[in-house]
């Protein structure tokens, strides 16, 4: 595949880095990622993307735009309001980007669907905010041998982590760093708890580099990290996690044999 005049211009400052070239772009624009929840996570993790020239982005949602999104989820607007998210995100996709292939999934990831839905992707990008979807999309990249990139915000606090436990080495899953959700009185949500609405876009933004650096095999990959961010103290902390070797799901005696 040979890159067009257009494409050497809109992705040219790509190109000129050397981790990247022509090649890499090319490798983005054969990619294929899907975006579970197209919110605050989603947002920003759909715009940079698609103006990435990640070739074919899956957008799986079932939820529509409400006012009170706005507040964080910048790809939707006022005009939008009522809409389906996956149309709105569709659509600012294609005003970014025309040539992107945009797969709409209105509906929720379910254990009926989520292997089928997953398996038709290269990477999986996790911008959901319950524990229920977390487990559920960690299941089934490792029964799938897909790469997930998850984040998670709450209040002024977000995290992030690449999860790659069907590789051979110290690549711990989801369920390595979280054995089990927490009690319901403590598995609160942004609606419950409330989120600085620009975290979205930290977290978000963070979250698309993670998945640009899987994509073309570049840098330092954050499975077996935990990257926190506290914006109130502006600070980093990077923490190591291991494969727990009794994790019920990727130790060599799972509990868990499918989803």
């Amino acid at each position: 595949m040979s890159l067009t005049d257009e494409q050497l211009d809109r992705y040219a400052r790509h190109i000129v880095l050397k981790e990247v070239g022509g090649a890499g772009q090319k490798k983005l624009l054969a990619s294929k990622v899907l975006i579970v929840g197209a919110g605050g996570l989603g947002s920003p993790l759909l715009l940079y993307l698609a103006s990435a020239g990640v070739g074919t982005i899956g957008i799986i949602d079932d939820d529509v735009v409400d006012r009170s999104n706005l507040q964080r989820q910048i790809i939707h607007g006022v005009a939008e309001l009522g809409t389906p998210k996956v149309e709105s995100a569709s659509a600012s996709v294609h005003r970014i980007n025309p040539d992107i292939v945009v797969q709409e999934h209105p509906m929720r990831l379910t254990v009926d669907n989520a292997e089928e839905i997953i398996g038709g992707y290269d990477l999986i990008a996790d911008g959901t905010d319950n524990f229920k979807a977390r487990f559920l999309i960690n299941d089934a990249c490792y029964f799938q041998r897909k790469p997930l990139v998850s984040g998670a915000m709450l209040q002024f606090e977000g995290q992030l982590s690449t999860f790659k436990a069907h590789e051979e080495g110290n690549h711990p899953c989801y369920r390595c760093l979280f054995p089990a959700p927490p009690p319901p009185e403590m598995a609160q949500t942004c609606s419950e708890a409330g989120v600085l609405g620009a975290l979205a876009g930290t977290i978000g933004s963070l979250q698309a580099v993670e998945v640009l650096k899987e994509l073309l095999g570049i840098g330092d990959s954050l499975s077996g990290s935990l990257l926190l961010y506290d914006a109130l103290s502006a600070e980093f902390r990077k923490m190591k996690i291991s494969r727990d070797p009794k994790c019920r799901l990727c130790s060599e005696s799972p509990e868990i044999t499918g989803i």
